[in-house]
């Protein structure tokens, strides 16, 4: 039994339901595309990470870029490339992804069907740098 304790004491009032219609989505200015919802996140009381929705449309791609911190990724739907470092691989409902901090990474929909995944990231800041 681990003897260590949370600084936060966490009960049932702590918890938090975000219905999916109460979500925001947003267009990703680096690509056209590209579309973003936060699912939860520290405004919410999210202590250690946020939890964010993207879909990728028919014919989109987000450019070759790093991020300061790491994602992890769970591929909802759609059938799209993901490239990692000088790889690139084809994910599809039900691929989990590690994208290490500031590793290059970059998205590709080729299919005509939209993609979605879940991004799950630590919270605090993040620099997102495009890779030429």
């Amino acid at each position: 039994m681990d003897d260590t304790t949370d600084d936060r004491s966490a009960d049932a009032s702590d918890a938090v339901l975000k219905r999916g219609d109460e979500i925001d989505y947003e267009a990703v200015g680096a690509a056209a595309g590209l579309r973003k919802g936060v699912l939860l996140d520290e405004s919410d009381g999210a202590p250690h990470f946020a939890m964010r929705r993207f879909e990728l449309a028919p014919g989109a791609a987000v450019p070759r870029h790093t991020n300061a911190v790491e994602h992890e990724q769970y591929v909802l739907a759609g059938e799209y490339v993901v490239g990692i470092g000088g790889e690139e691989h084809v994910v599809s409902p039900g691929d989990a992804l590690l994208i290490p901090a500031g590793v290059e990474h970059w998205y590709r929909n080729d299919g005509e069907e939209p993609g979605a995944f879940i991004c799950a990231v630590p919270n605090g800041d993040d620099t997102i740098e495009l890779v030429e």
